[in-house]
């Protein structure tokens, strides 16, 4: 009774883990997930409805079909992929096929726990390097105009924006004040046609 009760009782509720049981990697995650939340690792389908589902991708191949299958069993939970490193093609397959968030084995166990949070509150969530791979290989005039009137400041702010940092851990790590960080975003957002956070996630969502 008291373990249920504790385990009743973790912020991030049920994450059904869509991989290899057997697999270190998978060992490794459902370790740093069960901090937050109970984890049922395999498909089969937890007694609780999952808060969140996180698909296992070793290959972009595949990635999308499992993503959309995901969607179709889960309608209104959040579908993350988990891939063993940052691999651009792969993230970008998964978001396209409505994933609302790319993590991966580089990744810190707090940032992974982040990521989640992150998407808890609507937003997606992707490697900063995506960010930077759709400016400089957007195809279309229009977008690929107002993507390139970003600064190099403002591209690195928004790509922290992205990875899930706030305006606080911004400033930290790029040793500018919050309020500068506030100025470089309200000048992206007017560049992008935006008006927050969301919506250029949103955005850029389009753009891949």
């Amino acid at each position: 009774m008291i373990q249920s009760l504790k385990n009743s009782t973790k912020p991030l509720g049920v994450i059904l883990l869509d991989c290899d049981p057997y697999s270190v990697i998978t060992v490794g995650l459902k370790q740093t997930l069960e901090e937050r939340a109970r984890v049922h690792v395999g498909q089969a389908v937890p007694s609780d409805p999952p808060s969140y589902v996180i698909l296992c991708a070793y290959a972009t191949e595949g990635v999308s079909q499992r993503v959309r299958r995901a969607k179709e069993a889960h309608p209104d939970t959040p579908i993350l992929v988990f891939g063993p490193g940052i691999d651009l093609t792969l993230a970008q397959s998964a978001l396209q096929a409505g994933a609302r968030g790319f993590i991966h084995g580089s990744m810190r166990p707090e940032q992974i726990i982040r990521a989640v949070e992150i998407v808890t509150k609507g937003e997606m969530v992707a490697p900063r390097q995506l960010l930077e791979h759709v400016i400089e290989h957007t195809t279309s005039s229009e977008e690929e105009a107002n993507l390139g009137a970003l600064s190099h400041r403002q591209r690195e702010i928004l790509g922290l924006v992205v990875e899930g940092m706030s305006n606080a851990e911004i400033g930290k790590r790029l040793y500018l004040s919050e309020s500068t960080i506030k100025q470089h975003l309200r000048a992206a957002y007017k560049v992008l046609g935006v008006s927050n956070r969301t919506e250029a996630s949103k955005l850029l969502d389009s753009v891949w």
